[in-house]
């Protein structure tokens, strides 16, 4: 794949997940509530460390990588 045909689909994801993220909300309401997901609040601190939220979508995007470049 060239770099130009590269730029072009990272740029294509990226508007997907901006109208997703303005439009549809609800559809990564779950991110960061998941069980194993750590949150620490104080009175002036906010810790946010999203490890299993992030567990999921690296299984969603290795399973959609693998079909979409599978020799």
């Amino acid at each position: 794949m060239t770099l130009g045909k590269l730029l072009a689909a990272i740029g294509i994801v990226l508007v997907v997940v901006g109208f997703v993220v303005s439009y549809a909300p609800w559809l990564i309401g779950w991110f960061g509530r998941l069980p194993g997901d750590i949150r620490i609040e104080s009175e002036h601190r906010f810790i946010f460390i999203p490890i299993t939220s992030m567990l999921v979508v690296s299984i969603i995007l290795t399973l959609i990588i693998n079909i979409f470049f599978r020799k």
